[in-house]
């Protein structure tokens, strides 16, 4: 790209042509259809990922994509996953705490169900040997365990033995400062574990009824969903979109995590680029796949996936975009990599000056926090762009469709656009 500049400097002479168009109200409908409880959160309960999965195939089918690999959208795989299946219960002193907003069951935990009676945790055992031994001598069999989220490490430095002595409690249950904030585990505790708001745990706590209902499921199948638009002029040379389609999924029916910002968002952004390349008029100079993950949430297993069993050989990837957290913008964009590809992140910072699209593009180094990084490590040229401001909704149940403001998706979308035309109007010359 060492033509970039001269290039940059002419593009400044040439009256401006008509900007790419984003379709507000769908990308709104594509959120609401992938945040809707009929989805249950895009996860491992009710079939949610797989409802989600042929929503985005039959979107690329509508525009007219192609799918790469014969007459398949989806790359499938497979690996284990824990999943609540009935709606975790909980009462203290006789009062039920509400699921969802009040607690939610760790995604690890294990089923169980009961009385028991409450036993903070005593924190001198990490100090004080003779207070350990007389807190280990306790039948932990009829108590829950009670303790901060801070303690978690701590408590997994122990000893064995005592290590051993905890898994006999009959539940867990951690007391989260602030949020509610859970994940996808792949494995399952030997006892159930619930997290609990701490303002919403009595002070004076005695004894507890619980109902938690856990199925390890050792196999569960995923899919990646892919579409191909092959290109004009150098359709050896491909651009590449990804986006997470998958969320948390649910606890059981009544609890679900509706993902509107992570990462329902990026999946529409995903989408509008596919729709507007998909148009005879926008067919780009260079072949474009698009990517929506799987399993990004339980340790970005689509992505990896797809660098180890590639559709289109990595080495003829000129570059990737990948779109996740995309629901905001008041405060800018982050991109994940321009500390690594600087040239690129100067050709956004010239876009985005040229234009005034956002208040301001951040850079980030490398890291491993999204679908961009098994790409990046495997030597293809990333970015991972998240937007800045707005919502704080994160892996909870508040992160709906309603909430998301989507202040900066028309200019991201942009943005995006001429990132592209110039990839490939530079690389060419």
């Amino acid at each position: 790209m060492n033509k970039l500049y001269t290039f940059l400097l002419l593009l400044g002479l040439v009256a401006p042509t008509l900007l790419p168009a984003q379709d507000m109200a769908r990308v709104r409908q594509t959120v609401d259809t992938l945040t809707s409880k009929s989805m249950y959160g895009r996860g491992y309960t009710f079939d949610g990922d797989l409802k989600a999965a042929e929503y985005i195939k039959n979107s690329f089918k509508k525009m007219d994509l192609k799918p790469f690999a014969g007459d398949s959208y989806f790359q499938k795989f497979r690996f284990p996953v824990n999943r609540i299946v009935e709606t975790p219960q909980l009462q203290v002193n006789g009062q039920a705490l509400v699921p969802g907003q009040d607690f939610v069951a760790n995604s690890a935990s294990g089923s169980g169900a009961g009385k028991a009676n409450v036993l903070p945790l005593d924190t001198l055992i990490f100090s004080d040997a003779k207070a350990a031994q007389r807190f280990f001598r306790k039948d932990f069999s009829k108590v829950a365990l009670v303790y901060p989220q801070r303690e978690q490490k701590r408590l997994a430095g122990l000893p064995a033995h005592y290590q051993q002595l905890l898994q006999q409690a009959k539940v867990h249950i951690i007391l989260q400062p602030n949020n509610l904030l859970t994940t996808v585990a792949r494995q399952q505790e030997v006892v159930p574990v619930l997290e609990v708001l701490q303002r919403a745990w009595p002070q004076q706590a005695k004894k507890v009824y619980f109902e938690v209902l856990a199925d390890l499921n050792p196999q569960h199948q995923a899919q990646n969903v892919i579409g191909f638009i092959r290109g004009s002029q150098q359709p050896d040379s491909v651009l590449v979109f990804t986006a997470h389609y998958d969320h948390l999924g649910s606890q059981g029916r009544e609890v679900y995590f509706p993902g509107a910002n992570d990462n329902a968002s990026g999946t529409a952004m995903l989408l509008e680029l596919a729709q507007h390349y998909s148009r005879p008029e926008n067919q780009p100079k260079y072949s474009m796949l698009f990517i929506a993950f799987a399993a990004e949430e339980a340790g970005l297993l689509g992505s990896f996936h797809y660098v180890q069993n590639p559709l289109f050989p990595l080495k003829q990837i000129s570059f990737l975009l990948n779109l996740d957290l995309l629901g905001t913008g008041d405060d800018g964009l982050m991109v994940v990599n321009g500390q690594v590809h600087t040239q690129e992140f100067e050709l956004l910072q010239h876009l985005n000056g040229q234009h005034h699209y956002l208040p301001q593009i951040k850079s980030r180094g490398k890291a491993a926090n999204s679908d961009h990084y098994p790409f990046s490590e495997a030597g293809v040229p990333a970015f991972f762009f998240y937007t800045l401001g707005g919502t704080a909704a994160y892996h909870n149940p508040q992160d709906h469709a309603a909430q998301l403001p989507l202040t900066k998706s028309p200019e991201v979308f942009r943005l995006i656009t001429d990132f592209a035309e110039e990839l490939m109007t530079t690389e060419a010359h």
